[in-house]
């Protein structure tokens, strides 16, 4: 009987112990990443949690991160007001000229935390009315070798209702810590997308500080034929009229996002149509189905939207083509490939008012956004500039 106590007094000895070094490990490994992301570390994300993401599942990796983002395990990034990246577009103040692209927080479950990384703007979706499960998996590929990414997720959505219910909860228009963009398209299945689309500006229309119109996914069947001429101005009458139709308190800006594989007639055609009908903005430009031949991954051929380093030319390009082509009238939020302040000053310079960005981070992480930001500053502060909008089209006015 004495064997037996001692025996069980041992194991309950080895057990406290074991629990003791569990919580000690668990303990330290918490707070060896809290200090790392507190303090903002590059050398922690470039050398430890970046290279664990890319071994993760893309898709698996991208809900990760959303989830971090919702519960606020994210480095906050104290973003100050400054007269150089500070700017007035579509009747918005902007602190930062950097924002989050559609495509990450597809569901608006984490826009309080993204705001803390240091954006002047969030975009939140593609939100469709119905909820819908996109296409079937596998439909994200990384192509490492190429800093870049193909996705075909097809508008996977928790639907209007669901996002509407996670997006009243914050704050209202005005009083946000980044301006909230809500990003529309339209079910797989539905044979109306003018309802669609008017659905979304109606439900969203009194939460959304602006709302895009997207048209220019390739991975739903036909969206973007939604592009030409006739169907695109069938469209803006009747989401503008929607729009329009709102309370007069507050009646969001409408956008535009379009596709940088459109040909020089579509862009000559969707200028005119932007500006014939006032639309506010546009978003250039989505992903691209081509496929430059530089490309090194084994996933390139894969079908779905590039985004990345190689949309970068391709999308700066579209944005300086549609300056041109509206003459400056249609502001700008230029994105595709930007990973850099660089980047950004190069769709600044070609047109683009505002900048978002998304694939970058996949390969940076989060201190791409104040790294790019200071190196933004700096660089508009070397040429001059006493303002994000006086450099706006500077290289498009030349040509």
């Amino acid at each position: 009987m004495a064997g037996s106590f001692m025996r069980y007094f041992n194991n309950k000895i080895i057990k406290k112990k074991l629990s003791d070094i569990i919580k000690v490990g668990v303990g330290g490994a918490i707070t060896f990443v809290s200090l790392n992301i507190y303090f903002q570390n590059d050398k922690f994300y470039d050398n430890l949690v970046m290279p664990v993401f890319r071994h993760l599942d893309p898709e698996m990796a991208h809900s990760l991160a959303v989830t971090a983002a919702k519960y606020k395990l994210i480095p906050q990034f104290k973003l100050e007001e400054s007269k150089l990246l500070g700017s007035l577009v579509f009747g918005l103040h902007f602190r930062s000229p950097f924002g989050l692209a559609a495509g990450f927080d597809k569901n608006g479950e984490a826009v309080e935390g993204l705001s803390r990384m240091g954006f002047g703007f969030v975009e939140v979706g593609s939100v469709t009315p119905q909820p819908q499960p996109g296409n079937a998996k596998p439909r994200v590929f990384r192509l490492t070798p190429d800093q870049a990414i193909i996705n075909r997720y097809g508008f996977n959505s928790d639907g209007h209702d669901a996002v509407y219910e996670r997006l009243s909860h914050l704050p209202p228009p005005g009083q946000r810590q980044a301006i909230l963009g809500i990003n529309l398209g339209k079910n797989k299945t539905s044979q109306d997308a003018l309802a669609d689309y008017t659905a979304g500006v109606h439900k969203f229309g009194s939460i959304a500080d602006y709302l895009v119109i997207n048209i220019s996914s390739p991975n739903t069947p036909g969206l973007r034929d939604l592009q030409q001429r006739q169907e695109l101005e069938k469209l803006l009458k009747g989401v503008l009229e929607a729009r329009d139709s709102l309370p007069s308190q507050h009646k969001p800006p409408v956008l535009l996002k379009v596709a940088p594989d459109i040909s020089d007639t579509e862009k000559q055609q969707i200028a005119i149509v932007a500006i014939n009908y006032k639309v506010d903005g546009l978003v250039v430009s989505n992903t691209t189905i081509s496929r430059p031949a530089a490309l090194q991954s084994p996933h390139k051929e894969e079908t779905g939207g590039l985004s990345g380093a190689p949309l970068k030319s391709l999308a700066t390009a579209t944005i300086k083509d549609m300056y041109q082509l509206t003459k400056g009238s249609v502001p700008i939020i230029g994105v595709g490939g930007v990973a850099s302040g660089q980047d950004a000053y190069e769709k600044i310079r070609a047109g683009a008012s505002l900048i978002q960005l998304y694939t970058g981070l996949i390969y940076t992480g989060p201190q791409l956004i104040p790294r790019a930001t200071h190196e933004l500053e700096q660089l508009l502060r070397d040429d001059d500039f006493s303002s994000v909008a006086e450099a706006v089209g500077v290289d498009s006015k030349k040509s």
